[in-house]
């Protein structure tokens, strides 16, 4: 698996953090230059806490909490001729050749311990540094991980929305209700094994005089072609003539 390297404020902020955290920390790969570190559950709260109070560290922002289902992960709908990290194919097997290879590399090798994760954007405005912590939901049926919130006020509405949308739950968030969907809205619509086009639709009724929800009418369908057939106009062996 390759690993972009590091710019040089990186690497010192790596050694920082492994001189504070080596043992509740591992450091994930990167594709884009910057570091991510996997977390345990039960270590969230405190490396969180030193990663905010530690002067040299000092990530006192929180961006982003974001949920990931890697439900199907890596796994193609159907078969292709050549996947890409990109486009219309979503490979089962990627190869060195595909488009953006380093991250399609990752993808192939990659096997997820659980199917939900939590993934949390730092800032540190004082150093001009950013980071990537993830950590891993230990159930499946019923993710949960404890709530950041009491380290940063920013995750209520970060954490609500990661609940509503994948289902995870935040163990000591104060009011962890739904965010985006509508009242009354059963299921988390980014999970992978949620239908594209919902399970219900709704509509103004002007003889109730309200809005009511019916069984979807949409018919699912496939947005790209089963087949994908071969494009003369990308044989090698017709560029290789025509440079000739």
């Amino acid at each position: 698996m390759k690993d972009k390297e590091l710019s040089k404020k990186y690497q010192d902020l790596d050694t920082l953090i492994v001189e504070c955290m080596s043992d509740k920390l591992e450091r994930l790969p990167s594709v884009v230059g910057e570091l991510g570190y996997l977390v345990a559950p039960e270590d969230l709260i405190e490396c969180c806490e030193k990663l905010r109070d530690e002067p040299d560290l000092g990530f006192e922002v929180l961006i982003d909490v974001c949920g990931v289902d890697y439900l199907g992960y890596g796994r193609d709908e159907w078969p292709t001729e050549e996947a890409s990290t990109s486009g219309f194919s979503r490979g089962v097997e990627r190869d060195s050749t595909a488009l953006n290879a380093d991250l399609g590399e990752m993808q192939a090798e990659y096997q997820a311990p659980q199917r939900f994760a939590v993934v949390y954007h730092l800032l540190s405005v004082v150093h001009n540094r950013r980071l990537r912590i993830k950590t891993f939901c230990e159930d499946d049926q019923r993710p949960i991980v404890p709530s950041v919130i009491g380290v940063w006020a920013s995750a209520d509405w970060y954490e609500r929305e990661a609940f509503d949308l994948f289902g995870i739950l935040f163990r000591g968030h104060p009011d962890l209700r739904r965010l985006l969907t509508d009242y009354g809205f059963i299921g988390h619509p980014f999970r992978k094994d949620f239908p594209l086009v919902g399970n219900v639709e709704m509509r103004y009724d002007p003889e109730k005089g309200r809005v009511v929800y019916e069984p979807v009418q949409i018919e699912p369908r496939t947005l790209v072609p089963k087949v994908i057939r071969g494009d003369a106009r990308y044989d090698p062996g017709l560029k290789e003539s025509g440079d000739a």
